[in-house]
């Protein structure tokens, strides 16, 4: 696990064709916005986060946020523990992130 900065994370998206980015959010906090082709996968959900990652190709690498950072850096943990090696974790999350959101 990796934690990147909102100016590292748009410069490595933009050139990483094997990138996939998760929001691990709740329901509730993904409906003030969230970013753009992000897959939602609540982390507040243990049996689902864990059905969805199973299911994740750990040759992708994989950029996860969260509202301030604290969850998606569990989510890397948990995604690390799984064997999947690259995982990225946005530094202040939502709470921090200056641009837009859908």
């Amino acid at each position: 696990m990796m934690d990147i900065t909102q100016e590292k994370w748009r410069e490595s998206i933009a050139k990483d064709a094997d990138a996939v980015i998760i929001d691990v959010r709740t329901p509730e906090e993904i409906e003030e916005g969230q970013l753009s082709n992000a897959r939602i996968i609540n982390i507040l959900d243990p049996d689902n986060f864990m059905k969805e990652v199973a299911k994740l190709d750990s040759s992708k690498n994989y950029y996860i946020y969260c509202r301030l950072g604290n969850r998606s850096g569990q989510a890397c943990a948990v995604l690390n523990a799984q064997g999947i090696e690259n995982t990225y974790n946005l530094l202040g999350g939502m709470i921090e992130w200056e641009g837009e959101l859908v």
